[in-house]
């Protein structure tokens, strides 16, 4: 928890959404159909929204939509490089990032981290998912240019029921471009998921193995590797890799509203708690699944767990403590 300014937490990072074009259409996509309903921000607003944003934290987050493909996108990177942001990460799905003039003027711009996304192990799946041929190979490309340019890389991967299976494949990829970090992100049931969940959604008790194997081949080579709106109660023996242990307090500027910190809107209106939640020894740090994952699959696969290094910390060797919060 970060350190309180009267009730309320200090802003660690800020998000801003600069609109919601795209030249992907992922079937798991958490913005639904934003891009019809409203666009892109001007240039004078994106401008306005980064200096109301930059009062909040010195860190910032471009995202979308897809920021790379709008005509001022360098402009704004700039912009806010001038504004004094110190961290300026680009979330991106890193297709424009495959034309290496256009990543070094991103980089002179000023920006100086990037998450591109790598949903397949080869072009036919992350092409399937993202709707857009031709993408893995530029996604690729981008990770690669990113490297040789000396830019950390902390890279996104969605779960989905067509992908599980193929995450240590994915990890491989990630781990030989030589990425800082990867993420398994579970599919989050809600845009373009909502029409077609049984289809998109795995099973948590499916993916779990598949998930361990693929942190595991980050791990082993000293790359950090996490997952996320993954429980506790699926990750025995990964606890260190859960990101919302870690993920920083983020205002999140969106469309036509601000999330003042997602840390709490995640815990209140996000994600859910199961009626056996409480009787887990990690339920004070565990944020539990996304709401609508029990809504539609029910609670039985989220067992409790009782483990010995919080029942009796000195027995356990895997590091945790059961005293810490």
């Amino acid at each position: 928890m970060s350190t309180q300014q009267g009730s309320r937490p200090i802003v660690q990072r800020v998000d801003v959404k600069t609109g919601f074009g795209c030249n992907n259409r992922c079937r798991f996509c958490v913005q639904g159909n934003k891009r019809d309903l409203f666009g892109n921000k001007t240039t004078d607003e994106v401008k306005q929204v980064l200096s109301d944003a930059r009062k909040d934290a010195d860190s910032i987050v471009f995202t979308g939509g897809e920021v790379t493909i709008r005509k001022d996108f360098i402009e704004l990177v700039r912009f806010a490089r001038e504004l004094g942001f110190s961290t300026i990460q680009v979330q991106t799905n890193g297709r424009m990032l495959a034309y290496k003039k256009f990543c070094e003027e991103t980089v002179a711009a000023g920006a100086n981290e990037f998450s591109p996304a790598l949903h397949g192990h080869v072009p036919e799946l992350h092409d399937y998912l993202t709707n857009a041929p031709g993408a893995f190979k530029q996604t690729v490309q981008a990770i690669r240019n990113l490297h040789e340019l000396g830019q950390p890389v902390i890279t996104n991967t969605v779960i989905t029921r067509s992908n599980y299976r193929h995450l240590v494949d994915i990890a491989k990829i990630l781990v030989g471009l030589g990425v800082k970090q990867y993420q398994f992100a579970f599919v989050h049931p809600v845009g373009e998921v909502e029409v077609n969940f049984f289809s998109v959604t795995p099973r948590m008790t499916l993916i779990e193995p598949f998930v361990k194997k693929g942190l595991q081949v980050g791990l082993s080579r000293s790359v950090v590797a996490v997952t996320e709106a993954i429980p506790f109660c699926f990750m025995n023996g990964f606890e260190q890799c859960v990101a919302e242990r870690y993920i920083p307090r983020t205002k999140i500027f969106d469309a036509k509203f601000v999330v003042d910190d997602y840390t709490e809107f995640r815990l209140t209106e996000g994600k859910a708690h199961g009626p056996r939640c409480i009787e887990c020894t990690w339920f004070h740090l565990c944020e539990g699944p996304w709401r609508e994952y029990p809504e539609k699959y029910g609670w039985d696969e989220f067992v409790p767990r009782q483990d010995p290094c919080f029942l009796q910390p000195e027995s356990c060797g895997c590091g945790e403590d059961g005293n810490k919060a």
